[in-house]
C-alpha cells in the first residue's frame, strides 16, 4: 500500500466517523461539559467538597466489598444506593439551592436585560458610596472594639433575612452604622443588610455555619457571616468585639485581620467590578445598535 493510498484510507475513516455527527451532538457535549464544570466549581467552593470526598471513599469501599464478595456489607451498600438520589438531595440541599439561585438570579437576568438598564450607573455609584461609608465605620468600630456585622447583598436576594430584622431603608452612612452597633442600641446584636447601596434593615438574624472546621476562636458573628456566605453570594464584613479585627466572609471563606483599605478593595472587586463589566458590555451594545439605527 502506497503512502497516498494510506492517506486516502485514513481520511475515508475520519469521514465515516464524522458522517453521522450532528451539530446538535456538539451542543449536547458542550452542555454536559458546562454542567459538570459548574458542578465541580460549586463543590470545590463549599463544604460539599468534604461530602464528595466521603462519597468517593464509600465508592471505593463498595468496589472492594464486591471484589471480596462480602455479602452482608454488599447488602447494606445496595440498600443505601437504592435511596442515593434522596440522600444526595438531603445532604446537598443548601448547595443545590444556592446553585439554582445563582442560575436564576445571575445568568438569566443578564440574558434578559442584555445590559440595558438605565439605573445601572446610579446603582454602582450608590454601592461604591455604601462601601466607602461602611469601611469608614469599620475603622472606628475596630479601634473601639465594637462588634459589628454588615452584609452587602449581591445577586442572590436576601429578602428572607431582611424580614427578620427591623426595616431601616436609609442612605448608608458612617454615623448610621455606628449608632446601630453602639453597645446600648437594641439592634446591635443583629446584622445590618445593605441592599442597592442603602441600609435595608438592622438587627437581622443570619444562619450559623455548620462547618466543623471553623476555628473555635471565632464567635457567633463570624459563624453567622460564614453561614450566610455559604448559602448566598453576599459579602459580609465582621468586626470582632474581642480583638477589633476586621474580617470578610465570601462564598464560604473567611479572610481575617484585614485593614479597612483591603476590605474596601475586596468589596469593590466583589460588588462593583463584575457589574461595571456588564454595564460596559451593555453600553457597547447600545453604541452598536444606536449606530445601526442612524
Amino acid at each position: 500500500m502506497t503512502a497516498i493510498e494510506s492517506i486516502i484510507m485514513f481520511w475515508s475513516r475520519v469521514t465515516t466517523i464524522f458522517s453521522g455527527f450532528r451539530f446538535v451532538d456538539l451542543l449536547d457535549i458542550l452542555l454536559v461539559a458546562l454542567v459538570l464544570y459548574n458542578l465541580i466549581k460549586l463543590i470545590r467552593e463549599t463544604r460539599a467538597f468534604q461530602l464528595a470526598k466521603g462519597f468517593a471513599l464509600l465508592g471505593i469501599a463498595y468496589i472492594i466489598i464486591l471484589t471480596l464478595k462480602m455479602q452482608a456489607s454488599a447488602f447494606i451498600f445496595q440498600r443505601l444506593i437504592s435511596d442515593f438520589i434522596i440522600l444526595i438531595i438531603i445532604l446537598f440541599q443548601p448547595e443545590i439551592r444556592h446553585a439554582l439561585e445563582s442560575v436564576g438570579g445571575s445568568s438569566l437576568s443578564k440574558v434578559g436585560s442584555l445590559g440595558f438598564r438605565s439605573s445601572d450607573t446610579d446603582l454602582l455609584e450608590a454601592t461604591k458610596m455604601s462601601i466607602n461609608e461602611a469601611c469608614r465605620a469599620c475603622t472606628e468600630l475596630s479601634s473601639s472594639k465594637t462588634g459589628a456585622i454588615i452584609v452587602f447583598e449581591n445577586k442572590t436576594p436576601l429578602g428572607d433575612h431582611i424580614s427578620t430584622g427591623t426595616p431601616i431603608d436609609a442612605k448608608t452612612s458612617k454615623e448610621l452604622i455606628g449608632n446601630i452597633f453602639f453597645p446600648m442600641s437594641p439592634l446591635h446584636d443583629g446584622a445590618v443588610i445593605v441592599k442597592e447601596g442603602r441600609v435595608s434593615a438592622a438587627g437581622c438574624i443570619l444562619p450559623l455555619s455548620q462547618n466543623g472546621d471553623i476555628s473555635r476562636e471565632l464567635g457567633t458573628r463570624h459563624r453567622a457571616a460564614i453561614g450566610l456566605s455559604e448559602h448566598s453570594d453576599a459579602a459580609i464584613v465582621v468586626v470582632s468585639e474581642e480583638t477589633g479585627h476586621i474580617s470578610l466572609a465570601y462564598k464560604g471563606q473567611l479572610e481575617r485581620k484585614l485593614s479597612p483599605s483591603v476590605v474596601k478593595e475586596r468589596l469593590l472587586e466583589i460588588l462593583v467590578s463584575p457589574n461595571e463589566a456588564d454595564n460596559l458590555n451593555g453600553n457597547f451594545l447600545k453604541r452598536i445598535f444606536g449606530g445601526l439605527k442612524k
